[in-house]
Order: structure tokens, then C-alpha cells, then sequence
């Protein structure tokens, strides 16, 4: 039990060193970072000065915007969807071989519709490809099936209509999954790269993990200033996690039963 205490305390600082290195840097100043020693203490707010100074607000707005409305249309479409495949739609398998597909094999033709519907270089471009989520499907599916399906046999038998059944009685039940679907899908979002760069990375829809790309292009060696753009971009994500992930942890672990 100690050793396995101890390996498992490792391990967490293994994961926590990039994190204590990002604060590390980013509340350094510039001429303790010139020494270049990690024994080099020293606190201030310089870096986040001069981060004002750049386009990482408005970056942060277009990331913002684009993974909120995302995540909206991952949750409308999925729980619509994961509920007709739990009433019978044989759409399981292309969920989950969709899953399945590494991302990166879609851009190419991606990139050829969005030409042809004049959506490159457009919000648009950030959103749409992504509605349809089958990570969200799947979980808000093996959520369904947990709950007794015969709450919605009984509002069938009332009359009552398909929409209000999923978003009057069995949204409200989902409401804890949902709420970890969305994060989930958010983050996933909000740490796009390569697809934000080719689709509408120039002008003023840069994602912020385009702009952490181009400013480590520009100012390869400011280690504060980089630190501090990571660390600003880092915040929605590790608020969203702190705040809900126990909540996360649980839903995604009973959706693997």
C-alpha cells in the first residue's frame, strides 16, 4: 500500500511539472529568466503586460464563441440522436466507427466542401464540421440506457410528442451528463490546432491555439511571455475541470459499463 501511495504520488507530479513550470515562467521576470537558472526566484507581472499588448483577447473571443456554439449544437444533436438509436435507429456502428476515425483523415475533404460552400476563413468553418459529435452521442447513450425506459413508454401512451419527451422529461434526468458532455466537448474543441490553421487560421478568426502557435513562431525565446499566453489560455479549461470533475469522472466512468 505505501509503495503504491508513493508511485501513484510520482506519477501525479510527473503530470503536475509542465503546470508548476507554466506558473514557474509565467511570474517570472524577464532578467531572472535570462540567468537561466531554475533556482532563479522572483514575481511579477511584466509578462502579462506585455501579453496585453498582442491579439490574445480577441483570439480567446473567437475560441470562446466557436467551442460555445460547438458545444450547444453537440448537445442538441446528440441527445437527439443517442435517443433515436436508444428507440431503435441502427446508427450505432457509424457512430461508432466515426469515433474511431482520427480526425486528421476528414480534413482534406473538409476543406474541399467548405471551398465550395464559401465557408472557409468563416466562423462557420469552426462550428459546423463539428455539430454532430459521436464521443457526445455515445455517452448521452449508454446515459439513456441506465435510465427505465418505461418513463418513456408511459409518455407515449399520454400522447405525448417525441420533442417533449426528450426535452421535457428525459433532458432534465440528463442534466448532470450533459453537463459533463458539454465540458468534455468544449475542451476537445478548444484545443483544436491543426484544423483551426488550415480552415480559418489567418485574419481575424484565429483560434487561441493558433495564436500560441504564431507567437511561439514570433518570440521563440520569451519563455515568460509564453508562459503567460499558456497559462491564459490554459484558465477556461482547468476552471471548467476544477469546478466539475468529480461530476466528469463519474459520468464518463458509468458510461464504459
Amino acid at each position: 500500500m505505501i509503495l503504491y501511495r508513493i508511485v501513484t504520488a510520482l506519477f501525479c507530479l510527473f503530470v503536475a511539472l509542465p503546470i508548476l513550470w507554466l506558473l514557474y515562467a509565467a511570474f517570472l521576470p524577464a532578467t531572472a529568466i535570462l540567468q537561466a537558472s531554475l533556482a532563479t526566484w522572483g514575481f511579477s507581472l511584466e509578462n502579462f503586460a506585455a501579453l496585453a499588448e498582442t491579439r490574445i483577447w480577441r483570439a480567446m473571443g473567437v475560441s470562446l464563441l466557436a467551442s460555445g456554439l460547438t458545444v450547444l449544437g453537440q448537445l442538441v444533436i446528440g441527445l437527439m440522436a443517442a435517443y433515436a438509436i436508444r428507440s431503435g435507429a441502427p446508427l450505432l456502428g457509424l457512430v461508432l466507427v466515426v469515433l474511431a476515425l482520427p480526425a486528421e483523415l476528414l480534413m482534406v475533404p473538409l476543406y474541399r466542401q467548405l471551398q465550395l460552400a464559401g465557408l472557409l476563413d468563416t466562423l462557420w468553418a469552426l462550428v459546423l464540421p463539428f455539430l454532430a459529435s459521436p464521443m457526445v452521442i455515445f455517452l448521452l447513450l449508454q446515459s439513456l440506457r441506465r435510465l427505465p425506459w418505461e418513463l418513456v413508454e408511459a409518455a407515449r401512451l399520454d400522447g405525448a410528442r417525441e420533442a417533449v419527451i426528450i426535452w421535457r422529461i428525459l433532458a432534465p434526468l440528463l442534466r448532470p451528463e450533459l453537463i459533463a458532455a458539454g465540458i468534455l466537448g468544449f475542451a476537445a474543441h478548444w484545443n483544436l490546432v491543426l484544423y483551426p490553421r488550415v480552415m480559418a487560421g489567418v485574419g481575424e478568426l484565429r483560434t487561441v491555439q493558433v495564436f500560441l502557435i504564431d507567437l511561439l513562431r514570433n518570440h521563440p525565446l520569451d519563455w515568460g511571455l509564453l508562459g503567460a499566453a499558456a497559462l491564459v489560455a490554459t484558465l477556461p479549461l482547468l476552471i471548467l475541470y476544477l469546478i466539475f470533475e468529480k461530476r466528469i469522472i463519474e459520468v464518463f466512468e458509468a458510461s464504459f459499463k
